[in-house]
């Protein structure tokens, strides 16, 4: 049996378009020493998105950017010896309110986000730090967020509540006043051998209580009826959530890795990604993630850090 189209054919809004008419946010780009991070960075620059200072060693970016064509202009460029280096600066910089937001080069995940977490001179705040994947997807009407798909490896319920928390404040940058969170599960019905459908109960509840606030949460979800009103329609499932959910909360990185690749490579969804819950957006780029990715993640940066400066924070 074919099922009519429940959305009509309705896209997602395009986060550049989103962020048209935001003050270009100043970043600093760790260790900017590759094509691809370069090319991004001016991309970026070419869109009216951000403000870059570069930090890394200037011989050796400069070489990069002369090699593959790119002009780098009067871009500043903070001269330090290695990639450890451009990470500590990088967040001392953020640190001290030089810069806005951090995106980074070609050094290591771990290398940058040990300097980030560090408790006497990172970026923390009273909020867990997650990521977040927003995701456009042709098939799906609004844009999805999928948290925690690349900090957090095995979140504890306290985890996922700030993990929650933060999609919420992102997905209202983006422009929805009230996402609709899916907590997702294999299953639909709460059970003692599926640990995530009792995080899933307890989130519902933390929400009821207003120990999580802006959003509407259900859950625990199966992927096809947090997406599909179809879906949900057959199986009985009656929820404001179900078949139309803003936000995908995974029960683990694993989970949330697999399906946002999934959804980039096989159903050619356009992908961005920032860190939350630090003093500072933080764009998290994979090494594989091309230049439009890239530039769409510092467009989601800088909704997000006018969206915050809107609201006194």
């Amino acid at each position: 049996m074919v099922f009519p189209d429940p959305h009509g054919g309705a896209t997602a809004p395009d986060v550049l378009q989103l962020s048209a008419g935001c003050p270009p946010l100043r970043l600093a780009v760790c260790h900017p020493c590759d094509e691809r991070s370069l090319a991004a960075t001016l991309a970026a620059v070419d869109c009216g998105l951000i403000e870059p200072v570069l930090v890394g060693p200037e011989q050796k970016i400069r070489q990069i950017a002369q090699a593959a064509g790119l002009g780098l202009g009067e871009i500043p460029i903070v001269d330090v010896p290695h990639s450890h280096a451009a990470a500590a600066e990088s967040v001392a910089r953020a640190r001290c309110g030089d810069v806005a937001a951090i995106m980074k080069g070609s050094l290591h995940t771990d290398e940058l986000m040990a300097e980030v977490i560090a408790a006497d001179s990172g970026l923390r705040t009273g909020r867990r730090m997650s990521h977040d994947f927003v995701m456009r997807v042709a098939a799906y009407p609004r844009l999805l967020h999928i948290t925690d798909a690349a900090v957090n490896i095995a979140p504890t319920l306290e985890h996922k509540v700030d993990i929650v928390q933060n999609a919420i404040d992102l997905a209202q940058a983006l422009g929805t006043q009230t996402p609709r969170v899916a907590i997702l599960s294999a299953v639909e019905t709460v059970t003692s051998k599926l640990r995530s459908t009792l995080d899933a109960a307890a989130l519902c509840k933390m929400a009821d209580r207003g120990q999580i606030t802006g959003g509407i949460l259900d859950g625990p979800l199966a992927f096809d009826n947090a997406v599909s009103l179809t879906a949900a329609g057959v199986k009985g499932i009656h929820s404001p959530v179900a078949g139309v959910a803003d936000v995908l909360v995974v029960p683990d990185m694993e989970a949330g890795n697999m399906l946002a690749k999934q959804l980039e490579y096989l159903a050619g969804a356009e992908s961005a990604g920032i860190v939350l819950g630090a003093r500072v957006p933080i764009v998290l780029t994979s090494r594989a993630d091309p230049v439009d990715a890239r530039v769409r993640s510092c467009a989601i940066a800088s909704l997000f850090r006018a969206h915050a400066f809107s609201r006194g924070k």
